[in-house]
């Protein structure tokens, strides 16, 4: 299938991992995952970026640690089964990324990346949930607003005047893992020049850029009918593994495994929900609406309104969550109905009077609201949901950008054990950055992954 063209980036160092380094061969395009093709190494600060390629042994070390006892090992072994039936991103690959290169991170039902500022704990989060969006429909420009901050610091452009990225996920699922890296130019122009969809050691999409004045990319796509590839122009700024299952056919057995690979990929893209707390907007009473929970929380009160009435069974277990993490006795979690048709959320202590939820610490409002993230769904969180896909198909991934920012050790504990809780039965799956005390209680929690980017 076709290549790619090269885009520029540097040599960046990234995180140390315990395999051996990987030279890179200069060459042009993607490459399916294990691949080698011929050609000089390029050595100095001056790099081609290839192409979008799958796992390497990345450069550097990656440590990563987690302590599983026999408990741990049970329900890992339980949420095989699970995993299968539910797509789920397993490897996030930062081949050249702001920091990162050729980095390679195994993501568990519960991963929490770790490592002192600047080590690119939040740089990664951020790869994963563009690759969402993406995966979503969403265009190159609205998810990379500022492309250039996520070229490689050292990248030189090539005769062209191009710099880019790449980046790369694993989704397993029932098909297998199925790989898909993207080579994105973020110079001059914004633009995919190169995407590659793998699975079971087959390329089942590869994307192209053959003509820079053209806004589209030549994309060819695994028939194994009368002829094996089929052809066609694609957009340059959109996932050509999301638009699949509008251009194939599914008349063939090879359209049909490409189908069922590119829907994997997609689901497990899809079913993410980025959520940052923000005790500043959580404190005021807001109208009652849909419920849904918004990535700030600042309609928490909303939401705990809808899960009163509409979920009780989960309502009444976020109460015994809340009485874990916050001051004081707690016997409850109620909303007030106010006279200027506004809702409250208020703690309810019992005999004593009801404390309103604006009066709680930053660190018990967000406590909450990562407590409620985990223990709801897709359908009370304000997300892309896939309507089409039974929920049983489905597992959602909770991205949390400083999940420990502002908790005490009682409650990063308390919300790590939730997680691991939750996350046993494969519906709900955890990624995100801590601060090194946290760090230290996460690997000593059964279950959880922490991947120390300190080197």
């Amino acid at each position: 299938m076709s290549s790619a063209a090269p885009v520029s980036s540097g040599g960046v160092s990234g995180p140390r991992v315990s395999e051996p380094r990987v030279a890179e061969d200069r060459v042009s395009g993607p490459r399916a995952p294990g691949s080698r093709v011929p050609g000089p190494q390029t050595s100095g600060s001056r790099v081609s970026v290839p192409e979008a390629r799958g796992p390497v042994a990345a450069e550097g070390r990656v440590a990563v640690e987690g302590r599983v006892g026999a408990e741990g090992r049970a329900a890992t072994e339980g949420r095989v089964g699970a995993l299968c039936a539910r797509p789920a991103v397993t490897e996030l690959r930062l081949s050249a990324f702001a920091g990162h290169r050729s980095a390679v991170y195994p993501l568990g039902p519960v991963t929490l990346f770790a490592g002192p500022s600047g080590s690119g704990k939040s740089t990664t989060l951020r790869a994963y949930e563009a690759l969402a969006r993406l995966g979503a429909g969403d265009t190159l420009d609205e998810v990379f607003p500022d492309a250039a901050d996520c070229v490689p610091e050292r990248a030189r452009p090539d005769a062209q005047g191009r710099r880019g990225f790449r980046i790369g996920c694993t989704v397993d699922g029932p098909e297998g893992p199925v790989h898909l890296d993207l080579a994105v130019q973020a110079e001059p122009r914004l633009r995919i020049v190169g995407e590659r969809l793998t699975g079971r050691g087959r390329t089942l999409l590869a994307t192209a850029l053959r003509d820079p004045g053209r806004s589209t990319v030549q994309a060819e796509w695994h028939t194994a009918g009368s002829t094996p590839v089929t052809r066609a122009p694609f957009p340059d700024d959109l996932l050509g593994t999301a638009l699949l299952p509008l251009r194939v056919a599914g008349k063939t057995q090879g359209q049909l495994e490409v189908l069922a690979a590119a829907e994997q990929v997609v689901i497990g893209l899809r079913s993410a929900f980025a959520c940052d707390p923000r005790p500043e907007r959580m404190r005021a009473p807001v109208p009652p609406g849909a419920g849904r929970l918004r990535r700030g929380c600042g309609n928490l009160a909303e939401v705990l309104h809808r899960t009163h009435t509409d979920c009780p069974r989960r309502h009444h277990r976020l109460a015994a969550v809340a009485g874990a993490g916050c001051v004081g006795p707690v016997t409850g979690l109620g909303v007030q109905e106010l006279p200027e048709g506004t809702v409250r959320a208020v703690l309810e202590r019992g005999g004593r009077p009801a404390t309103p939820l604006g009066r709680l610490g930053d660190g018990e409002l967000r406590y909450l609201a990562l407590a409620l993230t985990l223990l709801t769904g897709p359908g009370v969180l304000e997300m892309d949901r896939i309507a089409e896909v039974p929920d049983a198909m489905q597992s959602l991934t909770l991205l949390a950008d400083g999940l420990d920012r502002g908790l005490d050790r009682r409650q990063v504990g308390e919300l790590l054990r939730l997680a691991t809780d939750i996350a046993a039965d494969g519906h709900i799956r955890v990624a995100g950055t801590v601060g090194e005390r946290a760090a230290g209680e996460a690997r000593r929690t059964p279950g959880v992954t922490v991947v120390d980017l300190g080197g």
